[in-house]
């Protein structure tokens, strides 16, 4: 049945469902029982579930990382909370040389299906290390998956399936777009985890973008509509594996391609894509392949953020510049 709900609303429903589905999964976290959370996603939960699956942790990434690699060495599937990006760097030993490896390390053998939450992206007029976009580091660690929700319907689907993976995923939510509402149908048979979607047909030029870029995106593409241009959109859904087919077909029917996102485009995820892309569709692009993101330096106080971050005015530029080749 299809319900109208904002993107933190979802992914609450989601791990309500989960819990209530398999009693191997666990949420845990700062915060995330009595509090329900900084964003209240997992509000209500605890009350619903017990202390003993909504598990409230002390203020220790790298041990609430290590026990949920415990956990799931043990059969369980821990759902683990990272209360804001900045804060997953002191877990970032846990995740690289222990979650990311185990698997490779057991010749197979040891599964570890362990989530990692982490509210990501700025927008929000938050403090330093709060509003920064990690997802690079993560998706150059080989063992781990990376992916990030759009909008409510991908981001109850997507946690679902993370949480059914038997490999670990970095779940990043964009936490400006918490509040953005879509429909969700919860008896919907959601397709692959890690492949991309159109969510705008168009000829001219391919806008690829994943997370809190995709909505900008669209806005991009409709004020390009205004002046006769016809923009496609991708939400690429997920960073590693990055769903090249995807791309690469968008691209061979548009000719041209920007990459969107808010991490610095330095080493940026949409780097790969640009290299990927030209090797794959050199004979096909009438352009080069042109990125958009944020700037190689520490993020900016709030009252800065907006000069810092890819906006329609910058995004248009690089559509301009890529159309006049």
């Amino acid at each position: 049945m299809a319900e109208k709900m904002a993107l933190a609303k979802a992914i609450t429903e989601s791990l309500r469902r989960a819990l209530d589905t398999d009693p191997k999964v666990l949420v845990m976290g700062e915060d995330v029982g009595k509090l329900g959370g900084v964003f209240r996603v997992t509000d209500g939960l605890q009350k619903d579930f017990g202390e003993s699956r909504v598990i409230d942790t002390p203020l220790a990434e790298s041990g609430i990382v290590g026990t949920a690699i415990g956990l799931a060495l043990r059969g369980y599937r821990p759902v683990v909370e990272i209360q804001f990006d900045g804060f997953v760097f002191p877990a970032y030993d846990q995740i690289v040389t222990q979650l990311a490896k185990m698997h490779a390390r057991s010749l197979g053998k040891v599964k570890l299906p362990v989530v990692v939450r982490i509210p990501y992206g700025g927008g929000i007029g938050a403090v330093e290390h709060h509003s920064e976009s990690p997802e690079a580091l993560f998706a150059h660690v080989a063992g781990l998956k990376i992916v990030s929700p759009s909008n409510a319907s991908d981001a109850y689907w997507m946690m679902q399936q993370a949480i059914q993976s038997d490999d670990p995923v970095i779940f990043f939510e964009p936490k400006r777009r918490y509040w953005d509402k879509g429909e969700v149908d919860t008896e919907a048979i959601p397709g692959p985890l890690h492949t991309a979607r159109v969510v705008r047909e168009g000829t001219d030029l391919t806008l690829a973008a994943y997370g809190p870029m995709v909505k900008l995106c669209q806005e991009v593409a409709d004020a390009a509509a205004e002046e006769g241009r016809s923009l496609e959109v991708l939400d690429l859904r997920s960073v590693s594996p990055i769903d090249f087919d995807s791309i690469q077909a968008s691209v061979e029917r548009t000719r041209r391609l920007v990459v969107v996102h808010e991490a610095p485009v330095f080493f940026g995820s949409g780097a790969e894509i640009a290299a990927r892309i030209t090797e794959r569709c050199f004979y096909h692009l009438e352009a080069p392949v042109l990125r958009v993101g944020g700037y190689h330096a520490p993020y900016p106080p709030a009252r800065l953020e907006e000069s810092y971050l890819p906006d329609l005015d910058r995004v248009l530029d690089a559509v301009d510049r890529s159309l006049v080749y």
